[in-house]
């Protein structure tokens, strides 16, 4: 699964995922391979990516926007700061 984050300034993130968890304006949800397609605003929080290889990262966020389609994740936001 591919996921792409960018913010209005920059390319925050782009690579080959097993999952990400993205704040929900309306809770938490978890993004895996075979995600039906979505479109959902997110609320502030933190997103969670575990790459291909397992490893960890974390970008706090603000708000922003998230679309699944075809297996591909593509994340629009306002970044607070990342963390590995």
């Amino acid at each position: 699964m591919q996921l792409l984050v960018l913010t209005p300034e920059k390319e925050m993130y782009q690579g080959n995922i097993q999952s990400v968890k993205v704040p929900g304006t309306k809770g938490q949800f978890e993004i895996l391979k075979g995600h039906a397609p979505i479109v959902s605003s997110l609320g502030k929080g933190v997103v969670r990516i575990v790459d291909a290889a397992g490893n960890k990262s974390e970008i706090e966020i603000l708000k922003g926007f998230v679309e699944v389609l075809r297996d591909e994740v593509s994340i629009l936001v306002q970044v607070v700061k990342k963390e590995q």
